[in-house]
C-alpha cells in the first residue's frame, strides 16, 4: 500500500512517496516534464513492491504529460478535484503552502483515501476532441460578443442608431451578417448624406442585392432618414475614423468565419458518433447545438447514472436536513460545468421557442413550474433537469443495445 503524491505545476512536478503511518518511501523531489525525467519516474514507481497508486490533482493541461506517461504503463492514477484537495488540505493546523507540503498533503489523501480513489479513464480520443473543440468555440463566442461590444461603441458615434434599424432575424449562415456589410460599404453617416436620397436608394438596393440580402426601398429610406436626422460624434475626415470602424468589421467576420469552421469541424465528427441521430432528435437540439451539447457530455457511460449526469452539469441542488428541520428552498450547487449548463440552457430556450407537441415531457414540464408561479429561469433550469434524465437514459439505450 503505497501513495505517490504529485504536485504537478506547469513544466515540473514535485513527488512524494509515501506509505501509511508516516513511512517515507521517497522525500519529496522535483522532475522535469520531458521524456527521460518521466521514463525515469515510471520505472522507480514500477520497481516499488506491493501496490502502487499514484494520486494528482486535475490542473488544466499541465498534468497530461505525466497522466499520458502512467496510463501508457498500465499503473492506477487517481485525478482529485482541486475543491476537494482544497478542502482536506484546510483541515490542517499549520497554513503553510510550498511544492514539497503539497505533494506530501497529496500523497496522504491517497493513504487517507485508499479505498474510495477512482482510477482514471483516458477518454476516448473522438470526444476529447469534440470537448476541446467545444471549448475554443466558447472562447470564440466570448471574443465574437467583445468584437460586437466594439462596433457597437463605434457605431454608437459615427452612424447612431443604425444597429437598431438594421437588426432583424439572424442569417443561417453564421458568417453572414447585415449590419457588418452594411458598415462595410457606409462607415459613416456622411458617406450616405453626400448622395441623395435617389440615389443612395438606388445604391443600397443594388447593394443588397448583390449581398443576398432584401432590397427594401422603405428601408433605404429610413436609413436616409436617420442619417440626415442623425448626430456623429466621430468626423469622417479623421482617418483614424475609418479605419477603426472598417477594423472592427473585419475582426467580427473573421471571428465569425473561425466559429464557422470550428463548428463544421465539430458537427463532423459528432455525426459518427452512435447517439447523434437520438440527440438530434429530441426538440430542441438543432445542428449548432447537438455538437456542442455531445462535447459537453462526452461520453455517458462515463456516469453511473442521471443524477450524476446532472450533478456534472452542476444543476443538482443538495438536500439540508437538521433535526426537525427539512430546507424546501434550495439553489443549485454550480458545482459542475459551467459549459454544459449554458449549452443547455440555450436548448430550454430554443424548446420555449419552437413551442412542440404538447406531448413533449420537458416542454410540458417547464410550462408546469411557470404556472405554478416559478420564474422562467428557474422553470427552464428545472426543465433542464428533466431533459438531462431523459437525455441520459435515452443515449445508454443506444450503448445498451
Amino acid at each position: 500500500m503505497t501513495s505517490v503524491g504529485i504536485d504537478v505545476s506547469k513544466g515540473k512536478s514535485t513527488v512524494c512517496i509515501l506509505r501509511p503511518y508516516g513511512e517515507v518511501v521517497a522525500s519529496p523531489y522535483e522532475i522535469q516534464h520531458t521524456e527521460p525525467e518521466l521514463r525515469a519516474l515510471v520505472s522507480h514507481i514500477q520497481s516499488i513492491e506491493g501496490e502502487v497508486r499514484i494520486v494528482m490533482e486535475a490542473t488544466g493541461a499541465y498534468h497530461l504529460p505525466l497522466l499520458s506517461s502512467f496510463k501508457d504503463a498500465g499503473m492506477f492514477v487517481s485525478v482529485i478535484n482541486p475543491l476537494a484537495m482544497k478542502k482536506y488540505a484546510s483541515t490542517a493546523i499549520r497554513k503553510g503552502k510550498t511544492d514539497k507540503l503539497d505533494s506530501v498533503r497529496i500523497a496522504n489523501y491517497g493513504i487517507d483515501h485508499w479505498f474510495k480513489l477512482a482510477d482514471y479513464t483516458l477518454p476516448d480520443e473522438l470526444y476529447a476532441q469534440l470537448r476541446l473543440l467545444g471549448r475554443q468555440y466558447a472562447h470564440y463566442i466570448t471574443i465574437r460578443i467583445e468584437c460586437k461590444l466594439a462596433l457597437t461603441d463605434l457605431l454608437d458615434r459615427t452612424m447612431p442608431g443604425i444597429k437598431t434599424l438594421l437588426s432583424g432575424k439572424r442569417s443561417e449562415e453564421p458568417t453572414k451578417d447585415k449590419l457588418s456589410d452594411f458598415v462595410a460599404e457606409y462607415w459613416h453617416f456622411d458617406n450616405i448624406t453626400k448622395k441623395s436620397e435617389v440615389q443612395f436608394i438606388h445604391s443600397y438596393c443594388a447593394w443588397a442585392k448583390k449581398k443576398g440580402y432584401h432590397a427594401s426601398e422603405p428601408k433605404a429610406k429610413a436609413i436616409y432618414a436617420l442619417a440626415c436626422n442623425g448626430i456623429p460624434t466621430l468626423p469622417s475626415s479623421a482617418a483614424s475614423t475609418k479605419m477603426l470602424t472598417l477594423e472592427a468589421v473585419r475582426v467580427l467576420k473573421e471571428v465569425n468565419k473561425t466559429l464557422e469552421t470550428i463548428l463544421t469541424q465539430m458537427q463532423a465528427l459528432a455525426i459518427t458518433l452512435p447517439e447523434y441521430d437520438i440527440v438530434r432528435a429530441m426538440n430542441g437540439v438543432g445542428d449548432v447545438l447537438v455538437p456542442r451539447l455531445i462535447a459537453e457530455i462526452g461520453d455517458v457511460r462515463c456516469f453511473h447514472s442521471g443524477s450524476a449526469l446532472i450533478a456534472f452539469a452542476g444543476i443538482d441542488s443538495p438536500s439540508f436536513q437538521s433535526g426537525s428541520f427539512t430546507g424546501t428552498r434550495r439553489k443549485i450547487s454550480k458545482r459542475g460545468s459551467s459549459l454544459l449548463r449554458k449549452t443547455g440552457y440555450e436548448v430550454m430556450k430554443c424548446l420555449k421557442t419552437v413551442k412542440p407537441a404538447q406531448d413533449n415531457a420537458v416542454y410540458l414540464y417547464m410550462l408546469k413550474k411557470e404556472a405554478e408561479g416559478k420564474p422562467k429561469k428557474v422553470a427552464k433550469i428545472a426543465a433542464l433537469n428533466k431533459f438531462l434524465r431523459i437525455y441520459y437514459a435515452r443515449v445508454s439505450e443506444v450503448y445498451a443495445s
